[in-house]
């Protein structure tokens, strides 16, 4: 008896050929930009319910739950006020340094924790990255709407300390909520470039606790910028005073202190700033959307 002949083996190419007639596209396929921006708005509601998940999980590490998102903030301000205020005196050219403080560190908190999360955006979630097909930013933007959703008892708290500390009611109050969305926007992007990076190389995650604490010491949390650099020169003044960190910070400040004027070159460098770096923060990590997950 003869044996039967074999079928032939398609070759690649006609795998591919028998993918593309079937609209099915590879694991590792990027897509244009703009049809990416299309599946990322296409998804909004798997990011809004990831991100309050998170937040919700976030609460259950600790016993207190919301109340430490509310504690926390404070036992900063009061251990800061001790340290900066009254040991080392950094309130000069402050009247109200207690609300400036509060502001800081409420505000720089944000910035911290959307930065630690976002390096750990894709390493942090590889089952679900290699579990299902979504685009990838997806999980960073989570990162900045999750923080927003866990920081609102501290956001709460600041607008009660204010008073308390002895600000006025003003219309100036209700550029708060611009201020910390032009921060989201900031961070958001930020979240972006960092996840990038680590995905890239794991080892950088270590750098990110080390940079947030050279920000902490360079933004203003806890003295005037105007103040301490006035001795350094122009470039070295302007570029602490409109780094983006900095800018978060003096943008709730002006928001809410009656101390700090509204100067309209602030607001304008921040809304720069927050456009520069979510456009560059998308496109870069778009453009590594096939390498996420692997290895």
């Amino acid at each position: 008896m003869s044996s039967a002949t074999p079928e032939p083996v398609p070759s690649v190419e006609e795998y591919r050929a028998l993918a593309r007639r079937h609209g099915l596209t590879s694991l590792s396929a990027r897509p244009g930009l703009g049809r990416y921006l299309a599946q990322l708005w296409e998804r909004r509601q798997f990011i809004l319910t990831l991100s309050a998940a998170q937040g919700a999980a976030s609460y259950e590490k600790n016993r207190l739950g919301q109340l430490w998102s509310l504690l926390n903030p404070a036992f900063l301000i009061v251990s800061y006020f001790l340290i900066f205020g009254l040991m080392l005196r950094t309130d000069k050219g402050v009247e109200n340094f207690v609300g400036f403080l509060s502001i800081g560190v409420i505000l720089f908190r944000v910035a911290a924790s959307v930065l630690s999360s976002g390096a750990k955006a894709i390493s942090g979630n590889l089952g679900l990255v290699r579990a299902l097909r979504f685009p990838r930013a997806a999980l960073p933007i989570a990162v900045g709407l999750t923080q927003l959703y866990t920081s609102w008892p501290a956001f709460a708290l600041l607008l009660v300390l204010m008073p308390i500390t002895g600000e006025t009611l003003t219309w100036h109050w209700l550029l708060f909520p611009l201020a910390v969305l032009l921060q989201m926007a900031q961070l958001t992007g930020l979240a972006l470039l960092v996840a990038r990076a680590v995905n890239a190389s794991r080892d950088l995650a270590n750098f990110i606790p080390l940079s947030i604490r050279l920000l902490r010491y360079t933004s203003g949390v806890f003295f005037s910028i105007a103040v301490f650099a006035a001795q350094f020169p122009a470039v070295v003044r302007l570029a602490l005073t409109y780094q983006p960190f900095a800018l978060q910070l003096e943008l709730g400040r002006q928001a809410l202190l009656g101390e700090q004027p509204l100067e309209s070159t602030a607001w304008l460098v921040s809304v720069g700033w927050a456009m520069a770096l979510l456009v560059v923060g998308l496109v870069v990590f778009w453009r590594g959307e096939g390498t996420y997950g692997r290895g």
